[in-house]
């Protein structure tokens, strides 16, 4: 058994790069028995040619953005593979500072039919840090708060959380009386358990880099709204409106604003 945890990720906290990558946004996506080529296909992206390192990579995402017609708004990103060994064969690693935007869900179940994809992201500024576990063309484990999970199989990876580090029961909930976590570390530690890949510093500076335009993703259609909040306490607020629930508050909140407003006698 790999016997990786939070603790050998301690690096990130004192990395230059890494720094980088949580300030700008990241996405850090391993796919098993895909190249990098074929991954940049499915992802639609525009090749850019090679970049040396992680700097080359940062190099090509500048040069995007400093382009004179460059929009603000714009959601594409430069995105760089590279191809290394990994558990039961060669995985490509994905690495673009693209928002935490991560790859489009439906490139995330192509890319793992028939393998494995494992990414992490994180939004830069106040953050909202992600992880997906996707098998075989199914997303397994999903999760911003390790006790708060969500897939087909959201406890499935329980042991492995608490083996990495992460302060949860034995049946997943958040374990108060441990003590806290940098849960990115964790996170990486537990992609590590999933993939065999140890990611250093190093692995990422040191890299060629396959690199391509990734495409803005068309925004997607949407059925409805979910608000689902755990607070400090481990108490959790879950509430679902459909589309057609909001549409009718809309309506009747514009139609009292546009309602005429009627002076009586008593408000003069």
């Amino acid at each position: 058994m790999n016997p990786v945890t939070a603790h050998d990720y301690a690096w990130i906290r004192t990395s230059p790069l890494f720094r980088h990558a949580r300030e700008s946004g990241y996405t850090l996506t391993l796919i098993r028995g895909r190249t990098p080529g074929e991954v940049l296909r499915v992802m639609e992206a525009e090749p850019r040619g090679t970049g040396e390192g992680a700097a080359g990579l940062i190099e090509a995402e500048d040069a995007r953005r400093g382009q004179g017609d460059y929009d603000y708004w714009d959601e594409s990103y430069v995105a760089g593979a590279f191809s290394l060994p990994g558990e039961r064969g060669d995985w490509t690693l994905v690495l673009g500072f693209d928002g935490g935007l991560g790859i489009a869900d439906v490139c995330m179940r192509t890319l793992s039919t028939g393998g494995r994809v494992v990414a992490h992201s994180t939004n830069g500024g106040k953050p909202i840090d992600l992880f997906h576990w996707f098998e075989d063309g199914e997303l397994r484990t999903t999760f911003e708060s390790p006790a708060v999970r969500d897939g087909s199989a959201p406890d499935e990876l329980v042991p492995l959380l608490r083996e990495v580090g992460f302060p949860l029961t034995p049946e997943g909930g958040h374990d108060e009386s441990a003590p806290d976590v940098d849960r990115k570390a964790a996170v990486l530690a537990l992609a590590e358990r999933l993939t065999g890949i140890r990611v250093t510093e190093s692995l990422l500076q040191d890299a060629t880099y396959e690199l391509g335009l990734v495409p803005e993703q068309p925004a997607e259609e949407w059925s409805g709204v979910v608000i689902d909040i755990t607070d400090a306490h481990g108490e959790r607020l879950h509430r679902e409106w459909t589309y057609e629930e909001i549409a009718t508050a809309s309506d009747r909140a514009r139609a009292e604003a546009d309602a005429p407003v009627v002076i009586t006698p008593e408000d003069t």
